[in-house]
């Protein structure tokens, strides 16, 4: 499939829209998976007694890392042939896996998470300042809408320092986000639909609401890179670098 249109977009202004891209079997294979994940979120809060640990908080907002490593059946979803397209469309002819997530928003007053670069987090938590921008897959499982903590994004065009490189983040001490200034006026919301693929740029400045609905709010987040990450120093590979695509092909399948 071509996507010519998602490609301009996504180059002047950092993010692009894949509608249906994972509805079938990927849908479900995500949605099957995430209940466990928030389980092991619980799970790590109960070993340590805390209701909050790192980015999660008990029953209002789940952040759950390295899935694939755990559940190897959603590198269907992570090599399939719909992720490379995306891929080629946005990041162009080379990428690499380099990670995924599951994001879940409690009913009822489920957290909102802070504007931020997905880059800053990158380098607050000892990255290199100097890796390449690479692309965040925001992968509704449930319709996402502006009730339950959709995705705010600002444009590159309505934001020019945010496609220059990482602006300042500061670590908030309740919530642990990081925090970067925006201006809120110039931010567009995505309602998007369970299965579409919200494509958008590391330097992207976004945030999500508070999920006020009754009903809990599911995302996969998958990324990939153009380039292997190396750790600053001591140059280990940084989460993962499995190739998707070289010169445009698909190289790796689940």
């Amino acid at each position: 499939m071509k996507f010519e249109a998602h490609a301009r977009q996504f180059a002047e202004e950092g993010y692009a829209v894949f509608s249906g891209a994972l509805v079938g079997e990927a849908l479900e294979i995500l949605r099957a998976e995430c209940a466990d994940f928030i389980a092991r979120e619980d799970a790590r809060m109960d070993a340590k007694g805390v209701d909050a640990l790192g980015l999660s908080h008990r029953g209002r907002r789940y952040f759950a890392n390295e899935c694939q490593r755990a559940a190897p059946t959603l590198r269907k979803v992570l090599f399939s042939e719909a992720m490379a397209g995306v891929c080629r469309a946005t990041l162009g002819p080379d990428a690499y896996f380099f990670f995924d997530q599951y994001v879940v928003k409690g009913p009822e007053g489920g957290l909102p998470f802070s504007w931020h670069q997905d880059s800053g987090y990158v380098v607050g938590n000892g990255g290199p300042a100097d890796h390449a921008p690479y692309l965040t897959c925001w992968c509704p499982l449930d319709d996402a809408t502006e009730a339950n903590g959709t995705v705010r994004l600002i444009p590159f065009s309505r934001a020019p320092a945010s496609r220059a490189g990482i602006v300042p983040h500061e670590w908030d001490p309740q919530t642990r986000d990081l925090k970067a200034q925006a201006d809120e006026r110039e931010a567009i919301t995505i309602e998007a639909k369970a299965g579409d693929v919200v494509a958008f740029s590391s330097l992207a400045l976004h945030a999500t609401g508070a999920n006020r609905t009754s009903s809990l709010r599911r995302v996969y987040l998958a990324q990939y890179t153009v380039e292997a990450m190396l750790d600053p120093g001591t140059r280990h590979l940084r989460r993962n670098a499995t190739p998707l695509l070289r010169q445009g092909r698909q190289v790796t399948f689940a």
